[in-house]
């Protein structure tokens, strides 16, 4: 009973310091798109390397591949240079 409630309490915990460094890479980030992209890929990287060293969970070829497209995407999305809307002067009466 007492493993059990470690583990809720774990979840609470990791949860609650997701959502800091989440509101904390919004409030830095240009984008809320790369905020979320890159908390999302960081979440399935450290899932992955956690599920290994606890599980001895295996990696197949498939999630290499997936591995590998999602840090070109987070490159792109990274590197790319920002595109500004030119904005319209104001007429002036």
């Amino acid at each position: 009973m007492l493993l059990r409630l470690s583990c809720v309490g774990l979840v609470f915990v990791c949860n609650a310091v997701m959502w800091t460094v989440f509101t904390k890479a919004l409030r830095l980030s240009s984008s809320s798109a790369a905020a979320s992209v890159t908390t999302t890929a960081s979440n399935f990287i450290s899932s992955a390397i956690l599920g290994r060293l606890l599980f001895g969970e295996t990696w197949t070829p498939l999630w290499w591949v997936g591995l590998a497209v999602t840090v070109c995407g987070l490159l792109l999305l990274h590197t790319a240079a920002p595109q500004l809307v030119p904005v319209p002067a104001e007429k002036k009466e």
